[in-house]
């Protein structure tokens, strides 16, 4: 029996929602009646409209989509005006402020505090610069990602953005795909780093090669059933199939959507996601009926990795490779691209602004959008870099961040997530600088990847990081407090693995300590020139825990207490807070 969304999803659907909402956003959200609340707002999801946390019932957040994280001239501007003029809540976040943009882990944007009224005026500006919200989110095929430089990228082992813009266009655009039995996640990356991580997406195509008719081609292997959460995280599994050309590609990947789309999960939504579809079939069976019904020539065996080292987010040494995009690099065309750390994704309006302008004075006007949360300033001349790097907001937003600012990424948290259980965004920020200021880090280890998800849902990819966060609860002195699950040695990469949970529920204001003392145990026992993760490997897990101490420390921060009793993590008087969300 399908579940009960399932059954709202098929009464209605994709792109015939947008005109219900832009129905209710007429009339006011206290026209939707109480009692179908649920099911209009799950509805409202595909076009990127979700509603937020309990107590903020008359606020949304709006999530954005794009082909690869390329937002063109202009767009980054559009979107800083928006969270300008429309994306301001009742309380100001004690870090950030008011009016900011979200950059997520998805090279995708999102935008909150909107009101319902204002979300036909929202998407009047952003799609006049031409973004979009629709297919964003819900039970669809979200955000593509890829190598966020691909096209400009040097060592670009095979193209992918023409690629990445059709399934945009062509297989994200059909709304007879539109209701997918759970999200899906689908990644293409031509480059030798691996940064689209496709071993954690529903299917990922990755760069390989193979002799065919007597000449050796370059393309794509394919991988499916990949993807975290729930404590349940998969690797993607080898398909057995490789593509030497776009459209092949193509016709292989949507022929595994609409495979997908058929015959996936839609009776338990806990067993829904592709890879526990891939688990029960298996690739064989897969790949077989994808061959007898799905496409129409014949399928070729897997090719040769032709990636020299995977090490975007690997755990392998810098000198290996790129682990990431911050800082200035050297473009095919010999312009360069700018990489700047934004702590926790979250750039102020202003800001955004500000480094759209600043993208237009310097470069192209391109701004691209990597999965760490950052953004690149694409197109800029040698002639012009000395200028650019010494923009003041690029002494905020970084190009040469320290190792802990460089490494970390946060979900949204309770800050608007029904599911999260912690407060994440303002207090990672806080952390980091903390850390900074009270942790030593060898001279040659350049970043620490501390991921933090406030939820098992695994947002923040806390699986994968070299140090990963859970968000849990827990008891400390009689009350309940927000705490932390700490994981280690997760990391992507030719040999994918995710972290070991070496403590639980852990009082959040102990976790910086932890953190200090793991990474002092790091500096102190590691082998000269040994990443975090080869450490972890080298050390073991049952040693690591013993180093991994909670304590509390000088580290403060004004939200400690259980925010998630409160319809606000940072509202001082609660009467209050309540009068003012529900005056609307």
């Amino acid at each position: 029996m399908a579940s009960k969304k399932e059954a709202w999803k098929s009464e209605l659907y994709g792109d015939e929602v947008r005109e219900k909402i832009e129905e209710f956003a007429e009339k006011g959200v206290d026209a939707i009646p109480e009692e179908e609340r649920d099911k209009w707002f799950t509805r409202f999801k595909f076009w990127g409209v979700f509603q937020q946390r309990t107590g903020q019932d008359s606020y949304f957040m709006m999530r954005l989509t794009n082909a690869n994280g390329v937002l063109e001239p202009g767009q980054l501007r559009a979107i800083g005006e928006v969270a300008r003029d429309y994306a301001s809540g009742p309380v100001e976040n004690p870090e950030f402020g008011d009016a900011w943009v979200d950059l997520t882990t998805r090279q995708s944007i999102q935008l909150h505090w909107l009101e319902l009224e204002d979300i036909p005026a929202v998407w009047e500006k952003l799609e006049a610069a031409g973004v979009s919200s629709r297919s964003a989110g819900g039970d669809t095929m979200r955000n593509i990602t890829g190598c966020p430089v691909a096209g400009r990228d040097k060592h670009e082992l095979v193209e992918s953005q023409p690629l990445l813009d059709r399934f945009q266009a062509d297989l994200r655009g059909n709304d007879a795909l539109s209701n997918m039995p759970r999200k899906f996640n689908i990644s293409v990356t031509g480059c030798r780093e691996g940064c689209a991580q496709d071993s954690i997406n529903d299917v990922g195509l990755e760069p390989a090669k193979k002799e065919v008719d007597g000449e050796t081609v370059t393309g794509f292997n394919v991988r499916v059933g990949g993807g975290l959460g729930s404590r349940k995280p998969r690797v993607a599994r080898d398909l057995d199939v490789f593509v030497a050309d776009e459209e092949r590609a193509y016709e292989v990947v949507r022929g595994f959507v609409e495979l997908y789309h058929e015959h996936g999960n839609r009776d338990v939504r806990a067993r829904a996601r592709s890879r526990f579809f891939v688990d029960e079939w298996g690739t064989e069976k897969i790949r077989d009926l994808l061959q007898e019904e799905y496409v129409d020539f014949e399928l070729r065996s897997a090719g040769e990795n032709i990636r020299d080292e995977y090490t975007y987010n690997a755990g392998r040494p810098e000198s290996a490779g790129k682990h990431d995009h911050v800082g200035v690099h050297e473009q095919a065309d010999g312009d360069y691209y700018v990489g700047l750390s934004v702590a926790v994704g979250r750039l102020t309006a202003s800001d955004a602004i500000e480094l759209a302008d600043i993208a237009d004075e310097y470069g192209s006007g391109e701004v691209r959008l990597t999965r760490r949360q950052n953004p690149l300033l694409m197109d800029v001349p040698e002639e012009k870099l000395d200028d650019l790097l010494a923009e003041p907001l690029l002494g905020k937003h970084t190009p040469v961040p320290n190792p802990f600012q460089r490494g970390t990424v946060a979900c949204t948290g309770t800050e608007f997530c029904s599911l999260a259980l912690t407060e994440t965004k303002a207090r990672t920020a806080r952390m980091l600088r903390w850390l900074r200021d009270n942790v030593d880090v060898p001279d040659d280890v350049s970043q620490l990847k501390i991921h933090y998800s406030g939820c098992t849902a695994d947002c923040g990819q806390a699986n994968t990081a070299d140090i990963g966060l859970f968000g849990m609860r827990a008891q400390k002195d009689g009350e309940m407090v927000e705490a932390m699950d700490i994981g280690v040695g997760g990391g992507i990469g030719e040999d994918p693995s995710f972290v070991e949970w070496v403590r639980q529920r852990i009082p959040a204001d102990e976790v910086p300590g932890a953190i200090a003392s793991l990474v002092e145990a790091f500096a102190e026992r590691r082998e000269p020139g040994q990443t975090f993760r080869e450490w972890v490997e080298a050390e073991g897990t049952e040693a690591v825990t013993e180093y991994c101490v909670p304590e509390e420390t000088d580290f403060e921060a004004p939200y400690m207490h259980d925010a998630k009793q409160s319809w606000y993590p940072f509202a001082e008087d609660e009467a209050q807070s309540e009068q003012t969300v529900t005056s609307d």
